[in-house]
């Protein structure tokens, strides 16, 4: 068995297992333009994506958290996983796109393929919003959950864009967890809701740890856009004043394969 991670922009990366590709939340657009995501957010994207959208391989599966905002599915991300045969994600994303195979919180699909046997993706639960605002007004988001046969360690849990709460533990009560892939970066829109977060801060990966106890942590969707308040630096920091956290935890290089298995 043999899997490789590259990280590609913001919280979209590709993972390679034993030749079957996968990516995550496609986001391929080029940098400095100004998005709207939905419900009076904006941000701008400052930074271009590590590999160019010719250079990306064939893709054999994208797991999309949500669709709803920019920064996760950008326009060129729309348009590459038009072709692309296999699209899971959400079920309000199943409704809005065209071929797309939704999942509701705790819904698996099995995917057939030689490369990994018994190849899994079950759906967690994400919160995308401060506790006080309502979830309607981000928009439903998911996590991920990939288990195979050859998985000794326990499975790869991919967090989507969410703070830590409740469902997170729950994760942890159900599954033994090797790697966790954690969107984070503090997103915030202090014009419209304050401090108030809608992805993790290096604190709540700190929660998130102490309940998953997983082996290997790789945070990603942390710089890129103007949204992200927590600094790449400052995460690191944190990390690093942490023991735990510090022997487990593994940041990517962008545009750099990184073997996992």
């Amino acid at each position: 068995m043999n899997i490789t991670i590259t990280h590609i922009d913001t919280a979209c990366v590709l993972l390679d297992i034993n030749g079957f590709r996968i990516l995550t939340d496609p986001t391929l657009d080029t940098a400095g333009k100004l998005y709207y995501h939905g419900s009076g957010t904006f941000s701008r994207k400052t930074e271009n994506p590590a590999l160019p959208l010719e250079q990306l391989p064939t893709i054999d599966l994208v797991l999309l958290s949500h669709h709803q905002h920019k920064d996760n599915f950008d326009h060129r991300g729309q348009e590459f996983t038009k072709t692309v045969p296999i699209v899971i994600s959400t079920k309000p994303a199943a409704k809005a796109i065209p071929g797309v195979i939704g999942l509701d919180n705790w819904e698996s699909y099995t995917i057939h393929t030689q490369a990994v046997t018994n190849l899994t993706i079950t759906a967690t639960p994400a919160q995308h919003h401060p506790w006080w605002v309502p979830e309607f007004l981000a928009g439903k988001v998911i996590g991920f959950i990939l288990s195979f046969e050859e998985q000794q360690k326990g499975v790869i849990y991919i967090s989507g864009d969410t703070v830590y709460f409740k469902g997170i533990e729950e994760v942890g009560e159900r599954y033994k967890i090797d790697i966790g892939i954690f969107h984070m970066g503090s997103v915030q829109f202090r014009y419209l809701t304050g401090f108030g977060q809608y992805t993790m801060d290096s604190h709540d990966l700190l929660k998130a740890v102490k309940v998953l106890n997983l082996n290997s942590i790789i945070p990603i969707h942390h710089k890129g856009w103007t949204h992200f308040k927590e600094t790449e630096n400052k995460l690191k920091q944190v990390i690093a004043g942490n023991e735990q956290l510090r022997s487990k935890t593994l940041f990517l290089k962008s545009g750099i394969q990184t073997r996992l298995w």
